[in-house]
């Protein structure tokens, strides 16, 4: 098999330049671009803009296409479904797309007597999931987590923790939300207590801070996304949800980013023995077609009653259709073992580059839910985005789409679609490995010239 990558033009090439210009015009600046490249088409984990290049995107649609661009039975289950009837308020007139997702939904996650409802994006599916949890405890105030990224709607910003770009200026937030600790090992003066020690800040809080009597969820991302691929220590999840039980507050996962088999299971929750109250999904679920679910037990998702809970286009049927086909592509290719090998290889690579490049910090994550981390110096470990920002620039020039999280914007997430090739994925790390020796040894000339 040949070369994924080929490069005809710089970036951006002269149609995607021309709309860029018309995109500055009409388009609020807010919305800002990342790769100076016009899409027009997409297969598996390359994409070609319309001047003809062809790259690999390493950021998977920020995480939605987890089954590749354009995957044939996804593309077929959509058409088909859009040919009978592309919308319908479910809650006017439902269809068996809602159904069988919701069916199949509860099976991944346990079974029992489970529910399902679907909404648009995972912000909306959050802001429910607060609603049936507040139906059902009928208490107010929420748990939220250092480093969480939940959303941009008034609750959902005010759930996210990082305040640049995200809520400057925005407020004033929602009331009773209360920001704890989330146990980030890499940076904390005693690693490997950092689980404990979260938790017990989470009892300090009960007596200091809120009365737990008052809390009706606590809202976690089992690995946080946005806030850098963080991955908790083994007690923290479970220790968490030990603690919410004696106090009857229930316990949601976010798992937007990280479920739908990215980790090497189905729920990220599932690596750590962790069983929360509510989960939610979105992103990878319907392949970037908007659609998010929110699962819980049964008397909590049916405490708001009749009519509390909808809206026009949630579960609308034709994204149904793409989730149904995701969830069979999924199993029947094997993407959830795949998460697997595509992680050891992303973690062996790193390790082989950060021999030669000291301005690697860490590399961790669970599956192929790897970052990054990027520092001026392994023993101060202060955050070098510079050093990133500079690596994501040159490998977009040759061929490889990647993006950066982290609350100092100073690692490097993978999100790469499964069913990306092992030739391809060799070829995208390659690229990214040249781009991190070339910035370390563009660095190093800098610092020989006394700048």
């Amino acid at each position: 098999m040949g070369r994924a990558i080929e490069m005809v033009t710089s970036l951006p090439g002269p149609r995607s330049a021309a709309i860029l210009e018309r995109k500055s015009k009409v388009v609020c600046d807010p919305l800002d671009i990342h790769v100076p490249a016009v899409i027009d088409h997409g297969q598996g984990a390359r994409i070609t803009d319309v001047d003809g290049n062809t790259m690999l995107d390493f950021s998977g649609g920020l995480g939605c296409q987890l089954v590749g661009y354009s995957h044939p039975k996804v593309v077929e289950a959509v058409q088909k479904q859009a040919a009978l009837v592309s919308h319908t308020d479910f809650s006017v007139i439902p269809y068996e797309t809602y159904v069988e997702l919701a069916e199949r939904l509860v099976a991944l996650t346990g079974g029992g007597d489970r529910k399902v409802a679907l909404f648009n994006s995972g912000a909306e599916a959050i802001e429910n999931a607060v609603k049936f949890a507040k139906a059902f405890t009928g208490r107010q105030a929420l748990i939220c987590f250092e480093g969480g990224f939940h959303g941009r709607t008034l609750l959902t910003m005010t759930l996210t923790s990082r305040h640049k770009p995200y809520k400057r200026g925005f407020g004033p937030f929602a009331p009773e939300v209360y920001r704890l600790s989330y146990p980030y090992p890499y940076r904390s003066s005693r690693p490997e207590e950092a689980g404990r020690l979260a938790l017990d800040a989470i009892e300090r809080a009960f007596v200091t801070v809120v009365d737990p009597r008052s809390v009706a969820a606590a809202i976690v991302e089992p690995i946080q996304g946005e806030g850098g691929f963080v991955v908790p220590t083994p007690e923290f999840l479970q220790g968490l949800a030990n603690l919410c039980q004696r106090h009857g507050i229930l316990v949601i996962a976010d798992e937007v980013q990280t479920g739908c088999g990215r980790t090497g299971t189905f729920l990220a929750s599932e690596q750590f023995g962790f069983e929360p109250d509510i989960v939610v999904l979105a992103k990878a679920l319907a392949a970037g077609y908007p659609l998010s679910a929110v699962i819980g037990p049964g008397d909590v998702m049916d405490a708001p009653g009749p009519s509390a809970i909808g809206g026009t286009y949630v579960g609308n049927p034709v994204a149904c259709a793409a989730a149904n086909a995701v969830l069979q592509v999924i199993e029947e290719e094997g993407l959830i073992e795949r998460a697997e090998q595509v992680g050891k290889t992303l973690r062996a690579a790193w390790e082989h580059v950060s021999e030669d490049v000291p301005q690697i910090g860490e590399i961790r994550g669970v599956g192929a839910m790897i970052g990054v981390e990027f520092v001026k110096d392994r023993t101060t470990k202060e955050p070098n985005e510079e050093f990133l920002g500079a690596l994501i620039g040159r490998a977009m020039q040759d061929g490889v789409v990647a993006v950066s999280c982290g609350m100092y914007h100073n690692v490097l997430r993978h999100l790469v679609p499964l069913v990306i090739t092992d030739e391809e994925l060799e070829e995208g790390l390659g690229v990214l490995a040249d781009a991190a020796r070339s910035n370390r040894a563009a660095a190093g000339a800098r610092d020989s010239a006394g700048e």
